[in-house]
């Protein structure tokens, strides 16, 4: 199974990765912020992940990081 992790502390929450996942499992939070004051994206059913890797390319900030 992909496991896929976020810098949210660096994340500014453009929302691009969430666009870009084919499976729609990828959100902003709600109810946090990071230390920039952005709601960072997070992952919400990684069991639904597939790896493709379309969030992390998509991320101008590389946030996000796939490993398979």
């Amino acid at each position: 199974m992909p496991k896929v992790t976020f810098a949210t502390d660096v994340c500014k929450g453009c929302g691009l990765c969430v666009e870009a996942c084919p499976k729609d499992i990828i959100i902003l939070s709600k109810d946090r912020l990071n230390k920039k004051g952005h709601s960072p994206a997070e992952i919400t059913d990684e069991e639904k992940c597939t790896g493709c890797g379309f969030c992390a390319t998509m991320c101008p900030d590389c946030v996000i990081r796939v490993e398979k």
